[in-house]
């Protein structure tokens, strides 16, 4: 009999990926974590029946959720990222030698102790010497924070469940006080293809911009999200993401990558008309 694990993409749309078994099923004050091992995709984390990230196509989320921002600030020593248990973001971050301390604020610990026992492709630098776990909502957290950081990145689930908070607007506020005066703020911006998951991805965007001065949406192909077609945010108080990119410089770092490339980087931030056009009409209600 073959298992198949189904993720309800909207009421007329399934995604659904075969199962050779399950690995881990555990309930968490927060949530319901199972973790597969399928044929396609490889080892499979789901939260509450929402696809996480596989192991075969994780290192696109997190490469471009992380290498963007750094490619454009040039001095990035103090990082907190929200969310993100399962290390991934973490595995990026940890390639800067430059980076003197990283908070992880994650509001669910059996998410990072399951993902560092079964996840090991992502899990692999939760050790490291920079690195400060919180155990803690990143929403109160962010809160006691003030010009602390250069570099923000908000690893967050989907806008409703234990990640709803951080697509409020007092969040959002909260991490613009929490940044230095030259900081940046990265975020999984959803996905602008079916009609639920834009209309989320309009009020995160619409929430943002009531916090930053500059806000611009970029974009990547992740097989295994809803459509495929994901976005992210890049909201600054000074840096703008394609003037201030320094292709040279972060070339010279000759990292390991297997998506990010400083050409992608400028690709991406121009995106479809339809994108353009939800992206104003949020815009042209300030």
């Amino acid at each position: 009999m073959d298992l198949w694990f189904s993720e309800k993409h909207t009421k007329d749309v399934k995604f659904s990926i075969r199962v050779d078994k399950q690995i881990y099923s555990g309930q968490s004050e927060y949530q319901r974590i199972d973790i597969f091992d399928t044929p396609a995709f490889g080892r499979v984390l789901v939260l509450d029946g929402y696809l996480m990230l596989t192991e075969k196509d994780e290192f696109i989320y997190h490469e471009m959720i992380v290498h963007a921002p750094m490619a454009v600030h040039p001095n990035v020593k103090d990082v907190l990222v929200i969310g993100a248990g399962d290390g991934g973001v973490v595995r990026e971050l940890a390639k800067y030698p430059e980076i003197e301390r990283i908070d992880l604020a994650e509001i669910d610990g059996d998410v990072i102790e399951a993902s560092k026992k079964y996840l090991p492709f992502t899990a692999c630098k939760l050790d490291d010497a920079r690195l400060h776990v919180y155990i803690e909502d990143g929403l109160k957290f962010v809160r006691r924070k003030k010009a602390e950081y250069d570099l923000i990145i908000v690893d967050s689930t989907d806008p409703f469940g234990p990640g709803e908070g951080l697509f409020s607007r007092e969040f959002y506020g909260n991490c613009f006080k929490a940044l230095k005066e030259d900081g940046i703020m990265v975020n999984q911006h959803e996905s602008p293809f079916y009609e639920q998951d834009a209309l989320a991805m309009q009020r995160a965007h619409k929430r943002i911009i009531e916090s930053f001065p500059f806000s611009r949406i970029y974009q990547a192909h992740i097989p295994t999200y809803p459509s495929g077609h994901w976005l992210f945010g890049f909201s600054t108080k000074k840096y703008h993401p394609l003037r201030d990119l320094n292709e040279k410089r972060w070339n010279e770092r000759h990292l390991s990558c297997r998506y990010y490339t400083t050409t992608l980087h400028r690709g991406a931030f121009y995106l479809p008309a339809y994108v353009e056009e939800m992206l104003k009409d949020v815009e042209n209600e300030r």
